[in-house]
């Protein structure tokens, strides 16, 4: 059994190779490895899940073959409910054991023991870390307690990768937005560039946009990426509850669209696929002028850096709105001049 000196040192180990670099592969493979070695185990694996398909894939491993990583993909929905409860997941024989499952698999891979303890980050279960024994094993508190924190090391790492990756991201986004900007006067041309942009960047099911009409108080379509016209048009633009607090200069977050009172009618939602949405004003010379609406076909959380980046964008947009009302009012100022110039004329 390891002491507390040999998770001293493993900590050591990892701490100094996060200040010697940034690869977060490289973090990771060091993490189970050590979790593996410090813990005298067979193997580990760090899965992370995939929302859309609710399993678990691997990210990083140590001491499993191919065949066990791909055969029977975990659900990652059902195990995450009792570690959510429970903290962790210890299995003393995983071959027989119902808190797992594929136990065919784990005879042949040589498994016997599992400890599974979840990868969180801005808390948030992302995935689980898994130690795998080749012998029968109870774990103590401190085995447990070790694991979570090499756990917690790696949800570190791939929030830091996250990080990088979104900075990366938003310039990219904010060029691109800036460009279409001064490349055209065609608001709606902009704004859908805007929708597609955020659409294909963020992994949205879809984006909307929608500008208040103020003779009929409707919000039309304007532009739109990944949405059906069956979800789109099926409201007709009016204003509905669900977005009240938007038009009110307020953002709005529903992270599940089946339990959000201000969703009036979940079924048409339900049937383009959508589970989770993102609604921000639209503001030009803070007036709210529209709405846009980003929406997820997986139970999404949308963090705080997602949130400001898509208000960032939505105040290009007013921007862009706001330039081109500019440039209506200067058309029609040049159209009076001329008038008035052809008038002074005929004086002679």
């Amino acid at each position: 059994m390891a002491t507390n000196n040999d998770y001293f040192k493993t900590f050591c180990t990892i701490s100094k190779a996060f200040g010697s670099t940034w690869e977060t592969d490289e973090l990771l493979s060091l993490i189970v490895k050590s979790a593996a070695e410090t813990m005298d185990a067979k193997a580990a694996c760090l899965f992370l899940a995939d929302r859309e398909k609710d399993i678990y894939v691997e990210k990083a491993q140590y001491g499993l073959s191919g065949n066990y990583l791909h055969a029977n993909p975990v659900k990652a929905r059902r195990i995450e409910e009792v570690l959510v409860k429970e903290k962790y997941i210890s299995v003393y024989d995983a071959t027989k054991d119902d808190q797992v499952e594929n136990h065919e698999s784990k005879k042949k891979e040589g498994i016997a023991s599992l400890l599974v303890v979840p990868v969180i980050v801005n808390d948030k279960m992302i995935g689980v870390l898994t130690l795998y024994t080749g012998t029968h094993r109870k774990f103590s508190q401190e085995e447990v307690d070790f694991l979570s924190s090499l756990a917690e090391q790696g949800g570190i790492a791939l929030e830091q990768t996250r990080l990088i990756e979104r900075i990366r991201e938003n310039t990219t986004i904010f060029h691109q937005m800036a460009s279409n900007i001064n490349a055209s006067l065609d608001i709606k041309e902009v704004l859908h560039n805007l929708t597609e942009t955020l659409c294909t960047t963020l992994k949205m099911k879809g984006v909307s946009i929608r500008l208040i009409n103020k003779e009929s108080g409707d919000m039309p379509i304007v532009a739109s990426h990944g949405l059906s016209d069956d979800f789109l048009y099926k409201e007709k633009g009016s204003i509905q509850k669900s977005v009240e607090q938007t038009l009110e200069g307020a953002t709005v977050v529903i992270e599940d669209l089946t339990e959000d009172s201000r969703v009036q009618n979940y079924t048409e939602a339900e049937r383009e696929g959508i589970q989770s949405a993102l609604f921000v004003p639209i503001k030009s010379k803070d007036e709210v002028v529209g709405i846009m609406r980003l929406f997820s076909n997986v139970r999404r959380y949308f963090s705080e850096d997602t949130i400001n980046l898509v208000n960032a964008l939505a105040e290009q947009g007013g921007l862009a709105i706001q330039n081109a009302s500019m440039l209506l009012m200067l058309q029609e100022d040049n159209r009076n001049l001329e008038q008035d110039m052809w008038v002074h004329k005929t004086w002679f």
